[in-house]
This record gives structure tokens, C-alpha cells and sequence, in this order.
């Protein structure tokens, strides 16, 4: 078999490799590399072999660690990697039939994301150097699982950075345009098509099972999107309120109430800004608080707006919160870290006038790990918080 590409990059490209991180710019390349996208050697300029990676020509991120040097990258190597990826997954909390399989580097398979519904998997290929290898990524997933069919989410912008088109596309099987799936004892409906992300936020799994065991009297779900918080808590809850400006989601959200036969549950269309201060103005108390938006910050350059928007956005949570209720505030924005959160949510609490405890911190699911040393591959954060009085 040929010899694949080799790359030279500096020595200090080398050592990030060495201290965790699977990435490497294209600043540390030496020289032009390839011109084509795809599975390459890398060594020093001494010619000292480093590892196996994958190579994205335009990408700032040039290189993305794969295996030690040496190793080859075939068919049965992919199979290997998702099959112990899919290993660590066997024992998830609320044996959910919806979850990641694959979480990219955290996983050791840069830019690969795999999520499974039910029978059917979403996955998205992030890098032009994954992208090279699609035969064999769906070749390991088909015959690991053998799905009812396989969607390709590669709409995300990302790939634009990497010379990529972006598209939708189903690429084994069939593929529904919804699939119903169970966490917990909460059943929704997804729509691998047209729904966030690969179809659902899969990631605040354990937090709406948490949710769903802390729930108490009246429950409020800000930023609902289709409901899965409004519908745990609804378990356990009186009377529940999800809030969220698009009207669509909401549409889902009555539908997968039904699902559930929950008729207790309530939706207001509205911008939740507006409307929790409409809702302290009529001198409303809740018992229970979700607050889950989308991310604020999605740049460096935006960080101040963003955290006006969290301090703001949980400083209304916070006056609406009954004496002794629970309120959940979480960020998905990776540039907000977690003591950079629980310091805009201290300064929310002092504004509200009110004793708020922090009782802990939460993260993303546990098939959603976090690696420390590629901080990239953890982005929720959030924290269960107590009003004292």
C-alpha cells in the first residue's frame, strides 16, 4: 500500500499534540502540504514522526489528530473507533432511545458527530479531511448498527471554513421525516430534517431527567423550543408555562404533550424577555424555573452584549422564583466559561434583591464528554440554583 502525504509542522505544533489537544493551524504548517484534503503523515522538521491525521488544505485548522504514526487509517480503523465511541454509551441515565454516539475530538474522531433516534442516525462531517473519508465513516455506521437509514446534517456554517458545501442529505435507507423517542419516561417527537442541531438538543438530557425528579407547583420553561423541559417537569408539576418566540416549535411542543397525554401544560408565543417582564409586572411566582436560550455569545467580539443578555434574562427569572423554588439557568456558549456564568448569575442575584443559592453546577450529558485538554469539546454550562427567600 502507497505511503500516505507526509506534513511537517513546527515544533510547537508538536507539542500541543503532546499535551492533549488533537488540533493543529495552519500557522505551525511547514510549507504548502497537499493540495487535496484527506489522511496524511505528520512530523518535525527533524523528521520525527508525530502521528496520523486528517488534513484540510483551506481550513485554519489544518490538522486533526487521528493515531499514533504508523497506524493505518482504513475501514476497519473507523469501525474500531465509533464502536468503542458507541461503548462508552451503553449505560446512559434515563436509557433514552435518543443520544450522541459520536462526539467528534472528544471521541478521537475530529469533526465527526453522531446522533442516534430511534433506528435512524444524523450525522454530520465537519472537516474537508473527514469528508475525504465518508465511504468509510457510513461503510463503519451501517455495519455497526445496521439503521433503518442515514441522514447527512451537514448544514452547519462550519463547513464553510473548510472549502465545504453545505447540505441535507440522505445517504442509507429511509429516513423519516419524524421519529418518536423516549427519555426517561418522556416521549417527543424529532424531526431529523428541519430540527435544531441534528434534530433535538440532546445534550440537556440529564438535565431535563434532574428537572423532571426537582420539579414542584407551578413550572415555568423559558426558551422551550418543543418542550422537552416543559414535559419533564410536567411529571411532577401542577401546572406548567413554555415560552418561546417561534411559533413552529411551539406547534411540536403541543403535539408532543399530547404524545404524552399532559394537559396541564400551557404555550405563550413571545419573546421571553418581554414577556417575563410582563409576567413580574401581573406578580407572578413560580416554583419551578427553566432557563435555556440559545447562545448570546457566538464570538469573542460579542461578549458584552451576551452577558447583558444572561444577567438580564436571569435576573427576571430570579424576581419570579417562589421563596424555596428551584431555577435551572444554563449557556451554550463556548465563550462563556462556567466561573465567567456563575459571576454574571451573582450579579443577577444582587440585582433581583433576593438570597439566590448556588446548589450545584451542571454540564452537558455524559454521551456529550468533555475532554480537558480540548476544552472546544465542552460548551453547556449552567448552574441549579435555590431561592433562600
Amino acid at each position: 500500500m502507497p505511503s500516505e502525504p507526509t506534513v511537517c509542522v513546527s515544533r510547537r505544533a508538536a507539542g500541543r499534540w503532546q499535551r492533549g489537544h488533537p488540533w493543529i493551524y495552519a500557522s505551525d504548517v511547514v510549507g504548502r502540504g497537499p493540495a487535496s484534503p484527506g489522511i496524511v503523515d505528520v512530523e518535525q522538521r527533524n523528521g520525527m514522526p508525530l502521528g496520523v491525521a486528517l488534513w484540510s488544505p483551506q481550513s485554519q485548522i489544518r490538522l486533526r489528530r487521528l493515531d499514533d504514526p504508523g497506524v493505518t487509517i482504513d475501514d476497519a480503523w473507523w469501525t474500531r473507533r465509533i464502536r468503542t465511541a458507541a461503548g462508552r454509551r451503553e449505560a446512559l441515565a434515563g436509557n433514552p432511545t435518543a443520544f450522541r454516539l459520536v462526539h467528534g475530538e472528544a471521541d478521537g474522531l475530529p469533526s465527526l458527530i453522531v446522533d442516534r433516534y430511534g433506528d435512524v442516525l444524523v450525522a454530520q462531517l465537519l472537516s474537508a479531511g473527514l469528508e475525504s473519508q465518508r465511504p468509510s465513516v457510513l461503510h463503519a455506521l451501517i455495519e455497526l448498527f445496521t439503521p433503518r437509514g442515514i441522514l447527512l446534517r451537514n448544514d452547519a456554517t462550519v463547513r464553510q471554513h473548510e472549502g465545504l458545501a453545505e447540505s441535507i442529505e440522505p445517504v442509507h435507507g429511509e429516513v423519516p421525516d419524524e421519529v418518536e423517542v423516549r427519555e426517561g419516561v418522556v416521549r417527543y417527537l424529532v424531526s431529523p430534517r428541519h430540527g435544531q442541531k441534528t434534530g433535538a438538543f440532546l445534550d440537556q438530557r440529564v438535565n431535563r431527567l434532574l428537572m423532571g425528579e426537582r420539579a414542584s407547583g407551578s413550572a415555568l420553561d423559558v426558551f422551550t423550543y418543543q418542550g422537552h423541559f416543559a414535559l419533564h417537569m410536567a411529571r411532577q408539576a401542577t401546572a406548567v408555562l413554555g415560552i418561546d418566540r417561534s411559533g413552529p416549535a411551539l406547534g411540536m411542543a403541543r403535539r408532543n404533550a399530547t404524545l404524552n397525554d399532559m394537559y396541564h401544560v400551557a404555550w405563550r408565543e413571545a419573546n421571553a424577555f418581554d414577556e417575563l417582564r410582563r409576567l413580574e409586572t401581573e406578580g407572578a411566582r413560580f416554583d419551578t424555573i427553566v432557563v435555556d436560550p440559545p447562545a448570546f455569545v457566538k464570538s469573542r467580539a460579542a461578549l458584552g452584549d451576551g452577558m447583558r443578555g444572561y444577567q438580564e434574562i436571569n435576573l427576571r427569572a430570579m424576581r419570579l422564583l417562589a421563596t424555596g423554588g428551584s431555577l435551572l439557568t444554563c449557556s451554550c456558549s463556548y465563550h462563556v466559561d462556567l466561573a465567567t456564568f456563575v459571576g454574571v448569575l451573582r450579579s443577577a442575584a444582587e440585582d433581583s434583591g433576593r438570597r439566590i443559592a448556588l446548589e450545584r453546577a451542571v454540564g452537558q450529558a455524559e454521551d456529550h464528554p468533555e475532554v480537558l485538554t480540548i476544552p472546544e469539546s465542552g460548551y453547556l454550562k449552567g448552574a441549579l440554583l435555590r431561592a433562600v427567600d
